[in-house]
């Protein structure tokens, strides 16, 4: 019989990622999804034009994979932002980190309309508050399509939040960000400030496959998300 050091590295050894390229995030803190649903999730998956193929249906196909595992232990709570009235700063707490929390969190993005702006800053703040950040451990995943619309800076809030932060991780995913931009690429560079202010990763994603790899890398346990893959692997 392997001992377990020895077999964790034989495992370690086959997943596929490198342990430079990802940062397996503590899998029992509790965590808040930060979800886009702005007027921009709307659009096409290609173009950022509204038809029947919205990007956010491509979200939503992602946490549908992921959610199941990343809900297996740790508690996990939503805020979503965008909807509400015409052309405002919408933030909505959904509900705060609760244990098995996939279904939940697929029938309130389930119900989302896309609509309004981009508050990702004060989304993110609300999410680290609901966490307690100053005081306990925590994981923030924020999915975007977009930069920040409302006026703040993501970048001075993640200094901030750094410098008050027990041990607070903030990851972004930025969905198809490349070219559909409001304001250039300093906004990329904002969204990647506030990740990696507070030891986080900022993930660019272009398809559905690539959210599913990106939520493993920050929301799941990646020994526990990429194991069922090794074992399929070496069964066939």
């Amino acid at each position: 019989m392997l001992s377990t050091p020895l077999c964790f590295s034989f495992l370690a050894g086959h997943l596929p990622f490198h342990a430079e390229e990802q940062k397996p995030p503590p899998c029992r803190d509790d965590a808040m999804i930060v979800f886009d649903a702005s007027g921009s999730m709307s659009g096409n998956v290609n173009q950022g034009i509204a038809t029947i193929t919205p990007r956010i249906d491509e979200v939503r196909g992602a946490f549908s994979k992921v959610l199941p595992s990343a809900t297996q232990f740790r508690r996990v709570g939503l805020i979503t932002f965008g909807p509400g009235p015409y052309n405002q700063c919408n933030v909505q707490l959904n509900f705060a980190p609760m244990s098995h929390a996939g279904d939940r969190i697929m029938e309130a993005i389930n119900a989302l309309t896309p609509a309004g702006k981009t508050p990702l800053t004060s989304a993110v703040e609300q999410a680290a508050e609901v966490l307690d950040y100053r005081h306990k451990p925590g994981v923030i995943v924020a999915v975007t399509d977009g930069e920040e619309t409302c006026g703040r800076s993501p970048c001075d809030l993640g200094r901030q939040i750094h410098d008050a932060a027990f041990q607070l991780t903030i990851h972004v995913i930025g969905y198809r960000v490349e070219h559909y931009s409001w304001t250039g690429e300093q906004s990329i560079g904002e969204a990647k400030c506030l990740a990696e202010s507070n030891d986080g990763l900022y993930v660019t994603a272009k398809s559905q496959e690539d959210l599913v790899a990106a939520l493993e890398r920050t929301l799941d346990c990646p020994m526990t998300s990429q194991l069922p893959r090794l074992l399929a692997s070496r069964t066939n």
